[in-house]
């Protein structure tokens, strides 16, 4: 190993790549774990606002298969390849786009932090679900169950999370069988609806940017996903059927139940309401929701545990999590992560633009990892950073109208940045170079599995 190898950061020399022997089928692995993150009601639970208000039902659905084929293809392939061709995860494969001392920010720590958030979504809507199941709006009551699901799950997920990985088999298909009950309880009132306004641009815009802002981190996180699958058709076919298939099944069920409540006189666009518009069954239906809550709160809780454990050695991780914790238990009982809707804009800012530049780096190697390079890639940086202020720019208080690009899908638009500004800059030479040792040694693909995954 020469100096240049020498000098990699430990959680990089420290990882070691899952071989082929180890991998399993997408329908064990990737497909489930998608559908179980889509099926989630914080996906779908304001899913309404701003969308069906704008647009008719049919345009809405289309909205839904064009925003799945897009979170397929551009957020989840590229880094699912490469964590299946490596047998390594994100923060691993991602230091050839950053770096790999640029690496600890982005996309290390970045996805710990963004995890905190989901962590703080995940407590307030469970707790949020819990209130509604006992009939109850007490401020005190609503801050200590807030406190003791984000404690107390947080403490599972770190001593026990393989229990909750076999509970969510289960416990991740209860909102479908949910979600179904409540379409079928209220499809009465369908054919009664009608939007609001006559803006199809903008509701067709807003199902983009919800669907977006929802997946973009998961996308990315397709690299640990992908380390487990086998070839490149399951990766195509988890990818499809977790994602694609499962934003479109999640997705429009939610709104034929809003648009039906619509059609019998409610008023609300939260699906929350038409949860309680099915009738006395409705507090069991809140209880399960909370309960298929467990599998996201804890999950967040374990990812941003180890990010923080990985990247921040030096803090010890029970008190890297503590903070964690506390913060989103904070978020949750001030009810900040109420607004779901604005989180979303934040992560595909945040997460569109490392989808982007993963993207142009896997075509520009070859459609391979090149392996991690030297110190800080700073292509990689300068386009999230652009792709960042994109996605946000219409949350930035002072700018032009003329720059704002209000009604348009911003988190497609940091992809695009991303991806551009990196090619670019790649193109230009704006790039470190590749620690060769690693390289070599960090493809586990055999000669079998590139001849059967065929033509990328």
């Amino acid at each position: 190993m020469n100096a240049m190898s020498n000098a990699l950061p430990e959680y990089v020399r420290a990882s070691v790549p899952r071989p082929p022997g180890d991998r399993e089928p997408w329908y064990k692995n990737t497909a489930p774990s998608y559908a179980g993150i889509f099926l989630w009601v914080g996906f779908y639970l304001q899913l309404a606002n701003g969308t069906i208000s704008q647009m008719a039902l049919g345009l809405a659905v289309v909205a839904l298969i064009a925003a799945g084929l897009l979170c397929f293809g551009l957020y989840y392939y590229a880094p699912a390849m490469l964590g299946m061709q490596t047998g390594r995860p994100l923060y691993i494969v991602g230091t050839s786009t950053f770096g790999t001392r640029g690496g600890y920010l982005v996309p290390g720590l970045l996805m710990g932090l963004l995890q905190l958030g989901w962590f703080a979504v995940a407590t307030y809507v469970a707790t949020d679900f819990i209130m509604k199941g006992l009939h109850q709006t007490s401020a005190v009551l609503f801050t200590v169950v807030a406190v003791l699901w984000a404690y107390g799950f947080a403490f599972v997920a770190i001593k026990g999370i393989s229990y909750v990985a076999r509970a969510a088999q289960f416990l991740n298909w209860v909102p479908l069988v949910m979600i179904v009950i409540v379409a079928v309880a209220t499809v009465g009132g369908v054919p009664n609806f009608h939007p609001k306004e006559h803006h199809p641009w903008r509701g067709f815009a807003a199902v983009l940017e919800i669907v977006i802002g929802f997946s973009a981190a998961a996308g990315a996180a397709g690299a640990d996903f992908g380390m487990n699958n086998r070839d490149r058709r399951d990766i195509v076919r988890g990818g499809l059927v977790g994602i694609a298939l499962a934003i479109v099944v999640a997705g429009a069920l939610p709104l034929l139940s809003i648009a039906g409540m619509h059609g019998r006189g409610g008023t609300s666009y939260d699906y929350a309401d038409a949860i309680a518009s099915v009738g006395d069954v409705a507090p069991i239906m809140f209880f399960l929701f909370a309960a298929a809550t467990v599998v996201p709160t804890c999950f967040c809780a374990f990812i941003a545990s180890n990010s923080f454990a990985t990247m921040l050695p030096r803090i010890p991780k029970t008190a890297s999590t503590l903070v964690g914790v506390t913060i989103g238990a904070l978020l949750a009982v001030t009810h900040a992560a109420q607004n779901l809707i604005g989180f979303f804009v934040i992560v595909g800012a945040s997460f569109g633009p490392i989808c982007g530049a993963m993207a142009a780096d896997y075509l520009l190697a070859g459609k391979r990892w090149s392996g991690p390079r030297a110190g800080i890639n700073w292509a990689g940086y300068i386009a999230w950073a652009l792709g960042f202020i994109v996605g946000i720019l219409n949350h930035i208080p002072g700018v032009p109208a003329a720059l704002v690009a209000a009604n348009h899908p911003a988190g497609l638009y940091a992809f695009v940045v991303g991806f551009a500004v990196y090619w670019a800059l790649a193109k230009a030479g704006l790039r470190p170079a590749v620690v060769p040792e690693f390289q070599c040694a960090g493809n586990v693909e055999s000669a079998a599995l590139v001849a059967e995954k065929g033509p990328s």
